[in-house]
């Protein structure tokens, strides 16, 4: 006898469904486009990534050749299915140089490498870093224009320096031999037995010469000063004198005195005519205040830079 399944009809022949056969995941799409905002270290990639409905990332190949190198980081371009823009920026190239690239993107259904391409990085322009080592010196002593030529062309070049003294009214002109740059473009310029407030600058040689920033060589007047004695009764008068070079009479000088770490004027007086390279200069002040005390020349024309004599430290009889 037969038995009658519940829900289903006797006799009926069941049939099970086939199970339904997922279509194969389609690779995405890759076009490599121009390269743009081009210098001599940098550029931006460009292209499209059609994902085909799959999660999809890409990066860009970077290098000089074909072999590349170099891999961007890499970018999703999510799983639609229309194409997206890929655009990454890329640095630390080197000027005056052709870089081939491509555009790479992958998603689980594989991988997909966009046509190569090239761009060149233009030319470094020459520019000029510099220096003076020291800056401000004694009067005759010696300072150096250190420096180097940075851009494309910059090792081997000549260049030549500049100078327009005080009162910086008569224009650059060439002073000494030129030097050659080192391969590195480094350079520099001994300069001796300074004598006067001085503008420098370097510029390369030939055609369209590129030039420095210009630096100010800064000599200090020389200060000699002097008293007959350290130790004195308070309200005392004490003879502050000595000499400054070169012979420059007529500048203002200041006996001062360290107050709460500033330097204040307790009196003044003018340098006199003196040798034919020196001028003089004394004064008597009276010592109300025990402490350390100084003579400071001041050159109001500017031909030279103010300066101080050492400290002398004056003491009370006890």
């Amino acid at each position: 006898m037969n038995r009658i399944v519940p829900g289903v009809l006797a006799g009926a022949v069941v049939l099970a469904a086939a199970p339904a056969v997922a279509s194969a995941a389609e690779k995405p799409g890759a076009s490599t486009g121009l390269a743009g905002s081009i210098t001599p270290q940098s550029a931006v990639l460009t292209g499209s990534v059609n994902p085909r409905g799959t999660t999809t990332r890409y990066r860009f190949d970077l290098g000089t050749t074909t072999k590349y190198g170099t891999k961007t980081a890499p970018q999703s371009a999510g799983g639609g299915t229309s194409p997206v823009a890929a655009t990454t920026p890329v640095g630390g190239l080197v000027p005056n140089t052709t870089y081939h690239y491509r555009l790479v993107a992958s998603s689980r259904a594989g991988t997909v490498r966009g046509a190569d391409r090239t761009f060149r990085t233009p030319k470094q322009p020459l520019g000029f870093s510099v220096a003076l080592a020291p800056p401000e010196v004694a009067l005759g002593e010696a300072t150096t224009v250190t420096g180097s030529l940075g851009g494309t062309g910059a090792a081997k070049r000549q260049v030549q320096l500049q100078a327009n003294p005080w009162p910086y009214t008569a224009g650059f002109a060439t002073v000494g031999n030129a030097q050659i740059t080192t391969e590195t473009g480094a350079f520099s310029f001994p300069l001796l037995g300074a004598a006067i407030n001085t503008q420098y600058r370097v510029v390369t040689a030939g055609k369209d010469p590129v030039i420095s920033p210009v630096m100010t060589s800064s000599v200090l007047v020389d200060v000699d000063a002097s008293v007959r004695t350290k130790t004195v009764n308070r309200g005392s008068r004490l003879r502050f004198a000595g000499k400054i070079h070169p012979a420059l009479p007529g500048l203002p000088i200041a006996v001062q005195r360290s107050s709460n770490h500033k330097w204040r004027t307790v009196q003044g007086s003018v340098t006199r005519k003196g040798g034919q390279t020196y001028a003089t200069f004394a004064t008597r002040v009276r010592i109300s205040k025990e402490g350390r005390y100084r003579v400071f020349v001041a050159v109001p024309d500017g031909r030279l830079t103010a300066n101080a004599s050492t400290t002398m430290t004056i003491r009370f009889r006890r």
